[in-house]
């Protein structure tokens, strides 16, 4: 079986969670027996793969089902992530929503992240398949080494014994920079780092002020490669992750995997697989926050690296090409692609007489 892992606009998602997907998705998939993986729009394959819902995916989704070729689009998106994150994003939100799942229903089947994302997709009116497959991450990479701790205070000129609180993730409301910063003014002893870039015209004027007024202790050093993010999580006191909504998050299993002490808001995704005081920290207030990490960094509260480092080995690379791998044979043994060519025109109709205002997204009636 030969998979098309769609690309086109990556260069547009390269450094958010979604581009790392795609790179984590190559990775896995080199592995599995019977696989092959393409990476460019003019090769033959059996399955698409689309993990963006950019006009271009939704053009290649349409082509695949014409050609009788299996459909799959990966649900990194949903209406709650896409809210709080740039200028105008809470107003377009509706449209979005409507907008993913016209794209998402264009597939044979939808995979996404986690089961809470899997029950927000299916409560947006999403009819395929919907699965629930972690992004994975690579546990051999992502290890803590001897040297990190000295290594990320030589790089920030830090001093030897000051307390490192690092963040992950594009600089925007919904990811919690607005704490962050509040965290670090009301604890100007520890330093703060966020690894993370965007544009700042797409910021809103509080978060773009926020940032400009942030205090001395906090450091904003922009897009970090992987090696940079690795020392990071092997170097810091505590992995700080203010998120107010993810499919998943990929750099919390980054995090957990270098056996890094995680404190996290207590949002729904983490209900089912990561339990307070005993995996990770939660906390749901700005002063829950300050005490836990307080309490955190002065080694009062139990370490509960090994066991975070446990759910990262659940959600190690291997596996999660083996799940993919599984939804695509899944398909072959359907033979989707045999029933498909006399039927994607009637698909394809019916979703956009569905869709009214889906033209103004994709370019085209």
């Amino acid at each position: 079986m030969k998979v098309l892992l769609y690309q086109k606009g990556y260069r547009f998602v390269e450094k958010s969670g979604v581009g790392r997907a795609i790179r984590l998705q190559e990775n896995a998939l080199a592995e599995q027996e019977g696989v092959e993986v393409a990476c460019q729009e003019g090769e033959d394959y059996d399955v698409v793969h689309l993990n963006t819902v950019f006009p271009s995916s939704c053009r290649m989704a349409k082509r695949a089902r014409r050609q009788g070729k299996a459909v799959v689009f990966h649900g990194h998106s949903t209406e709650a992530d896409f809210r709080n994150s740039f200028i105008g994003s809470n107003l377009l939100a509706p449209l979005f929503r409507k907008w993913i799942r016209y794209c998402y229903n264009l597939g044979d089947l939808v995979l996404t992240p986690t089961p809470y994302s899997r029950m927000l997709l299916m409560e947006y009116g999403v009819l395929p398949p919907v699965q629930a497959v972690s992004n994975g991450v690579d546990t051999e990479f992502f290890q803590r080494h001897p040297l990190d701790r000295q290594g990320l205070r030589r790089r920030f000129g830090f001093q030897p014994e000051d307390q490192v609180i690092l963040s992950v993730g594009l600089p925007i409301a919904r990811k919690g920079i607005l704490d962050f910063i509040e965290m670090a003014r009301e604890m100007p002893d520890v330093k703060f780092l966020w690894f993370g870039q965007i544009s700042r015209w797409l910021l809103p004027e509080e978060v773009r002020s926020s940032m400009e007024k942030a205090p001395e202790n906090v450091i904003f050093p922009g897009f970090a490669d992987r090696e940079t993010l690795r020392m990071a999580y092997g170097g810091c006191d505590l992995f700080l992750f203010l998120t107010n909504e993810e499919t998943e998050g990929l750099v919390l299993l980054e995090a957990l995997s270098c056996r890094t002490p995680v404190l996290l808001r207590d949002i729904p995704v983490y209900e089912e697989w990561l339990t307070d005081r005993k995996h990770v920290y939660k906390e749901k207030s700005r002063e829950g926050f300050f005490f836990t990490a307080r309490r955190m960094l002065e080694g009062r509260m139990p370490d509960l690296t090994e066991a975070g480092h446990g759910i990262a080995e659940e959600r190690a690379l291997e596996k999660t090409g083996e799940h993919l791998a599984k939804a695509y044979r899944a398909l072959e043994k359907y033979d989707i692609m045999a029933e498909k060519v006399e039927n994607a025109g009637n698909i394809i109709n019916r979703q956009e007489q569905s869709y009214g205002t889906v033209s103004y997204f994709s370019g085209r009636g």
